[in-house]
């Protein structure tokens, strides 16, 4: 049974820092590509970074600079260190495990982010 779970969101101001984290359990995940996504009522969910199978990082255009995806494979760990956040990244953000980036074949809950002006 895949689990992933996320954490760490809340309020900030704009131009403030967020970390997130997200733990998983349960599969072969060291050899799983991880993704993170934001989803706001009546949007699709929007891919913000991923890092694929064999390690390569991939960003949203509009989060690149601010935004850092980190693994940590012996802590079963996924972060995103949000810097310099904007009113408009306002969303739910959750994790994704998957055969590749971008992919999400299991999914967490979510944490919510609120980004005041």
């Amino acid at each position: 049974q895949v689990q992933l779970t996320e954490s760490g969101g809340g309020s900030v101001q704009a131009g403030g820092s967020l970390r997130l984290s997200c733990t998983f359990f349960g599969s072969a995940h060291a050899t799983y590509a991880m993704s993170w996504f934001r989803e706001v009522p009546g949007k699709e969910p929007e891919g913000v970074a991923a890092i694929d199978t064999d390690g390569t990082l991939s960003y949203l255009d509009s989060v690149k600079g601010r935004f850092t995806i980190i693994r940590d494979n012996e802590k079963n760990a996924l972060y995103l260190e949000m810097n310099n956040v904007k009113p408009e990244e306002t969303a739910t953000y959750n994790c994704a495990e998957g055969m590749r980036a971008w992919r999400g074949d299991y999914w967490g809950r979510g944490t919510k982010v609120t980004v005041s002006s």
